[in-house]
């Protein structure tokens, strides 16, 4: 070893940094680097749930909050980084046309049927377990087709508000801000090999087999399907992780989640409900239900390299 290697190698070892091995023959995968153990940031005490986040949204309280109203919105996740809110629409109704400045917006429909109407695509109709993927800067319309009114999940960027086209009459009022009539340049959002308008999730993935994954992973929106079969609940020693930056929430598509969340007993929610964990927050989430079930928590945060923080003894595994 060189004077200049011995020099690097102990300047590492005070950092703590691991040194990149020599370069590897044409061909050869370089092996994944060791996980980073750091002195890491964490709540103390964490976050609390802050109306109208609630660790558990059963969807059946969420309907019970608005029985006997054709049309309603009920917001559920609000945080610095996304909000979401369930709507219904009675048959025949239909949104305002706008989009939004300079993020995606997410929809997961649970009942009736949704016409889904974007610039530059063909419209469809998006039934339950549809996630649909609209753009930034992409007007769209959204319209209760079905016989029975259409509910559902809306996720947009905290920073984000509507664009409503120039031809439309003046926009309500909001606090603080003023609308007005200006060019926004920037063109539209698009699609590529990893994005696309929707995704038929009990068609696709439940009944054809096909692999889940990330559906939307791009700035400031994360919406990734984690599919699995139900096992028993760990114990409760495992701790799971935390995010040092962000909350993350979790939309139950199908089966079961059993979650265990920092401050909070240990539950076990159902399809259709939100179940979430504060920014610093221990939580672990594992497919609860019968054992062997499936199931599929639709896991939503801001960051799709978001990092994840375990105890050592883990070994960085939940």
């Amino acid at each position: 070893m060189t004077k200049g290697e011995t020099m690097r190698t102990t300047l590492a070892a005070i950092l703590g940094l691991t040194i990149a091995a020599p370069l590897l023959a044409q061909g050869q995968r370089p092996a994944p680097p060791p996980p980073l153990v750091a002195w890491t940031p964490k709540k103390t005490p964490p976050n609390p749930w802050r109306a109208p986040n609630r660790a558990w949204w059963k969807l059946a309280d969420v309907k019970a909050l608005h029985r006997g109203k054709a049309d309603w919105t009920q917001p559920v996740i609000r945080n610095k980084d996304l909000v979401a809110d369930w709507h219904q629409l009675s048959p025949g109704k239909r949104t305002t046309t706008l989009a939004y400045s300079d993020n995606r917006t997410a929809i997961i429909v649970w009942e009736g049927e949704l016409r889904v109407t974007m610039a530059g695509q063909e419209p469809f109709t998006a039934r339950k377990g549809f996630e649909i993927n609209v753009p930034f800067r992409v007007p769209f319309t959204l319209e209760s087709v079905g016989s029975t009114p259409a509910l559902y999940f809306q996720l947009n960027a905290a920073s984000d508000m509507p664009l409503y086209p120039a031809d439309a009459p003046a926009p309500a009022k909001v606090a603080g801000w003023a609308y007005e009539k200006r060019i926004v340049t920037g063109g539209p959002g698009g699609y590529d090999e990893r994005h696309h308008p929707f995704l038929d999730y009990y068609g696709e993935i439940v009944g054809k087999g096909a692999r889940p994954g990330a559906f939307i992973a791009d700035q400031h929106m994360f919406v990734n399907n984690i599919r699995g079969r139900a096992t028993p609940t760990p114990p409760a020693s495992n701790l799971g992780h935390f995010h040092v930056g962000y909350d993350e929430f979790w939309f139950v598509m199908e089966g079961n989640v059993t979650l265990q969340v920092e401050g909070q007993p240990v539950f076990t929610a159902a399809a259709g409900d939100i179940i979430s964990a504060p920014q610093g927050h221990w939580h672990r989430a594992s497919f609860g239900g019968p054992e062997g079930q499936w199931g599929t928590r639709v896991a939503i945060n801001p960051y799709p390299a978001g990092g994840h923080a375990y105890t050592e003894e883990s070994g960085g595994r939940q």
